[in-house]
Formats: structure tokens, C-alpha cells, sequence
């Protein structure tokens, strides 16, 4: 779960859908949502309008934490056993799982 800093859609929050990290974006559901005209097909005889979801730069998401359910920075440690793992910095709690 991820919470929209900047943007039409700011103060929202969804779930993560997809990411691509080449180009530093991910689709959010429900978050940045675009409407394409689409011209009658053999696959979609209807045409119409059709919503699809528009990709967000990295940098206008923050991961909410599963703890606190709070927007949060992250953090990274490395536990005993050479895991690199990300952390809440409100809470101090780990967000990933070991």
C-alpha cells in the first residue's frame, strides 16, 4: 500500500499493481486513472471508452506501513544473517518480511 504525495489524485492512497524499475514508475489502483477512446475491434466489438490506470513516478509514493498505517519514510538495515531488510522510521518496525 502506497499514499500519493503530489498530483491530481494527492492524499489518496491504493494498492501497488505494478512497477518499472528502469523508468521509476508504478501503477497504483485507483490512483492516476486515464480514459482511452477505444474504435470497435474483433476482440472488443463494443468500442467505447474505455478507464485504464496511467503510471506515477516513484518519487510522488510513500509506502504505508503495515504497522502503524502511517505514511512513512524507509529505512534499510542488515540483519545477522547478511539480509538486507527495509524498516518503518516512525515505528521501527520491520516492513518487509525475513
Amino acid at each position: 500500500m502506497v499514499f500519493v504525495l503530489t498530483g491530481k489524485d494527492k492524499g489518496k492512497s491504493g494498492r501497488v499493481i505494478r512497477v518499472f524499475p528502469k523508468e521509476q514508475r508504478a501503477i497504483v489502483e485507483g490512483i492516476n486513472r486515464l480514459k482511452k477512446h477505444a474504435r470497435p475491434t474483433p476482440q472488443s466489438p463494443q468500442g467505447g471508452i474505455i478507464e485504464i490506470y496511467g503510471k506515477i513516478h516513484l518519487s510522488n509514493l510513500m509506502l504505508i506501513c503495515p504497522k502503524c498505517k502511517k505514511p512513512t519514510r524507509v529505512g534499510f538495515r542488515i540483519l545477522d544473517n547478511g539480509k538486507k531488510i527495509r524498516y518503518c522510521k516512525k515505528c521501527q518496525d520491520i516492513v518487509d518480511e525475513v
